[in-house]
């Protein structure tokens, strides 16, 4: 913590820079893995299935890491911590992508009709379609333009992200029919971190 501590007062450029590209390196690699597979045929016996479990669960890991900055920034001292979240915001919404994608292309082919009934007989997609549909403003608005022109709008605009969090989970605990583990730390998880998150506020309050 003191290293970092060190090397942000000096260099804060620096580090923003190598997080930066390591986030860009770590978000690739899923990606990546899918490729190989699907070029291997090693997606398993569903490997549409397959892409779209995948993409979704990590449309929902960066959403995660994108909440950790907060609660990460004030615990740690880092305020430049914040120039992070944009970029993991915005991996959160290319899967999300991948993951709507694979659902309406893949799955679908684009049978508009047969998407509703899928709707209609399973609620979850319902669910998740508004998750995503409420980050569309948020990666619109994710760049400084908006946020200079927004101004105090853009902050009560991107608390959408909470909405959406509590969405994609229900999403997913709705979505699985057996083992529940994986929702269960993704819940888990979350809470800790709106805990994280409100803690602060609270103590000042008191």
């Amino acid at each position: 913590m003191l290293i970092l501590h060190r090397l942000s007062l000096k260099k804060p450029i620096v580090l923003i820079r190598l997080l930066k590209a390591m986030i860009w390196f770590g978000a690739s690699l899923p990606i990546l893995r899918l490729v190989i597979l699907g070029v291997t045929e090693n997606l398993g016996a569903n490997p549409i299935e397959f892409i779209e479990r995948s993409t979704g669960t990590w449309a929902l890991v960066f959403l995660l890491l994108s909440l950790i900055i907060t609660p990460l920034r004030h615990f740690t001292g880092q305020p430049w911590l914040i120039a992070v979240r944009r970029l993991l915001g915005l991996w959160m919404f290319a899967y999300a992508c991948l993951h709507l994608t694979s659902y309406v292309w893949l799955d679908y082919q684009f049978d508009w009709p047969a998407i509703a009934k899928d709707i209609i007989k399973h609620p979850y997609v319902l669910v998740g379609a508004t998750a995503f549909v409420l980050t569309l403003p948020l990666a619109a608005t994710s760049n400084q333009k908006a946020i200079k022109m927004l101004k105090q709008r853009w902050k009560s605009l991107h608390t959408l992200v909470y909405v959406i969090a509590v969405l994609a989970l229900l999403h997913y605990w709705w979505l699985v029919k057996k083992d529940v583990t994986e929702p269960v730390i993704y819940s888990i998880v979350f809470a800790m971190l709106i805990l994280a998150r409100w803690r602060p506020a609270l103590k000042t309050s008191n």
